[in-house]
């Protein structure tokens, strides 16, 4: 059991059968009646957010969740393949647990995270190279200040990048948002 100082952001505890992972936490001493603790959770089975307040002496469960690291071999539809690359054995994960999917590519390594034998979560590597299939072409005069241009990945994602990405190149995207970090040297 966790106490309320075991929280932190990041930890994932359960309520009523739930997993919830904690995403702000704020702490507050309120003189002689001891402290609490205000936090954010995120349900990690439907994604919804709650606010909760845990006094000083309150024992919070935590979740029983595993990650395991994996690696993407398709997708049919809107259902995405997975492989444990120890034992081969295959997973089936729906496309609404992963954030950012059209970044997904082939032979790539992810990591699936489980509750009570089920899927709840995919979490794709930071920064992941991806090759530039589809970039305009420069325009003398375009080069003032910082312009951006959309440029086609060899996942079909687009992504917006400075003028000198040119179609070739590997850049680095960063997949918690879906943004140019650099161009891979």
């Amino acid at each position: 059991m966790y106490s309320i100082t075991d929280l932190k952001k990041d930890t994932v505890i359960q309520i009523d059968g739930t997993p919830f992972k904690v995403v702000d936490y704020a702490q507050k001493q309120m003189g002689r009646g001891g402290s609490i603790v205000n936090v954010k959770l995120k349900n990690l089975l439907t994604g919804a957010s709650l606010d909760k307040t845990f006094k000083g002496n309150d024992k919070i469960e935590p979740a029983d969740v595993s990650t395991k690291k994996m690696q993407y071999l398709y997708a049919d539809g809107n259902t995405y393949h997975f492989m444990d690359e120890a034992t081969y054995e295959q997973h089936e994960v729906d496309g609404e647990l992963i954030s950012n999917k059209q970044l997904l590519k082939e032979g790539m390594n992810a990591d699936l995270q489980q509750f009570a034998g089920r899927v709840i979560n995919v979490e794709l590597p930071i920064k992941v190279p991806l090759k530039v299939v589809e970039a305009p072409d420069v325009v003398k005069g375009d080069t003032q200040s910082t312009v951006m241009k959309t440029v086609v990945l060899e996942t079909g994602a687009e992504v917006q990048t400075p003028m000198f990405v040119k179609k070739g190149d590997v850049i680095i995207v960063d997949t918690r948002d879906a943004s140019y970090v650099e161009r891979q040297k």
